[in-house]
């Protein structure tokens, strides 16, 4: 999302500054489960034609949607409750064009998104769905496409022909949670010894490194409390990265920024996140951040 995308750039690009989420080279769209996403301009077609329905009803849907909303706005831009009122049809329907490329947006946080309509992008779906299991295996993998279903916001059966006409590229992994699959191109570089952690890391709500879904989470964090405490029911909270590990999570109010590790942090450690937490861009405050510190209880 737009605000977690400047936090997410910013624990991965030094010198990111508050406006880095609103850079020319981005653009803004829903994406799975209809949340907004912000990508990189030059993948609109892998993140949005990548996600077009298959089927004919889906497809045609989509494409309807898009059109409609084309011929409305006339090149204005608008807030999409508003357009979705003066189409005469439910504001939140206007969401499954995006999957068309067609239809951008803008939304910082607050109020409604503005919307507006772009030419679709020239690429064939097909070929966007492929590029899209790729990357989600690039990223996510060891995988499967149960899991690519979940995260794409896409029908299982799509998933598994996805995965099924990448097969050629594709080598089965053995893991602690069962079977699962990795491209051959990107083993060479899971295998390699990884570089030095940072000391420190705060990433949002949603961040790529922990956007996982059923039994891909455990590998990611073993612990079942550490689990439930990353990936609640509800809004979820950040992740305190610490040498490479999950090790807790943090809110944020205004510039309040508390930190509850699921162990205790080592004076170095502490130091680290507060760091990090402290260097956050976030625009718009009245002071400086103030950083909390909390530990889970043990529980008997």
């Amino acid at each position: 999302m737009p605000r977690a995308a400047l936090l997410s750039i910013h624990a991965r690009v030094e010198g990111a500054g508050p406006t880095v989420w609103a850079h020319r080279t981005l653009v803004q769209l829903w994406g799975p489960r209809y949340s907004a996403y912000v990508v990189a301009a030059k993948d609109l077609g892998v993140f949005s034609l990548g996600r077009l329905p298959e089927d004919a009803r889906g497809r045609a849907r989509a494409h309807d949607t898009a059109s409609r909303l084309h011929a409305f706005l006339d090149g204005r831009r608008m807030p999409f409750g508003q357009a979705g009122h003066e189409l005469g049809v439910p504001p939140n329907s206007l969401r499954y064009g995006a999957a068309t490329g067609r239809i951008l947006m803008r939304w910082e946080g607050a109020l409604q998104p503005v919307v507006w309509t772009v030419p679709a992008p020239a690429m064939d779906p097909r070929h966007a769905r492929l590029e899209l299991a790729r990357r989600y295996l690039h990223t996510f993998a060891p995988t499967t496409a149960a899991a690519f279903a979940e995260w794409g916001g896409i029908r299982p059966a799509e998933a598994r022909s996805a995965f099924e006409a990448l097969a050629d590229e594709l080598t089965p992994v053995r893991t602690p949670v069962g079977d699962a699959w990795m491209r051959a191109a990107d083993e060479a570089a899971i295998s390699a010894r990884s570089e030095p952690a940072a000391p420190a890391r705060l990433l949002p709500s949603g961040d790529t490194y922990y956007l996982l879904w059923g039994a891909d989470r455990a590998l990611l964090v073993p612990n079942a409390k550490g689990r439930a405490a990353l990936w609640t029911s509800r809004v979820w909270p950040g992740a305190l990265l610490v040498d490479g590990e999950i090790v807790g999570v943090w809110r944020r109010s205004a510039g309040d920024v508390t930190i509850e590790a699921w162990r205790r942090l080592s004076s170095v450690e502490r130091e680290a996140a507060e760091a990090e937490a402290m260097s956050l861009p976030l625009p718009g405050l009245d002071g400086p951040i103030a950083v909390h510190f909390s530990t889970q209880p043990k529980r008997r």
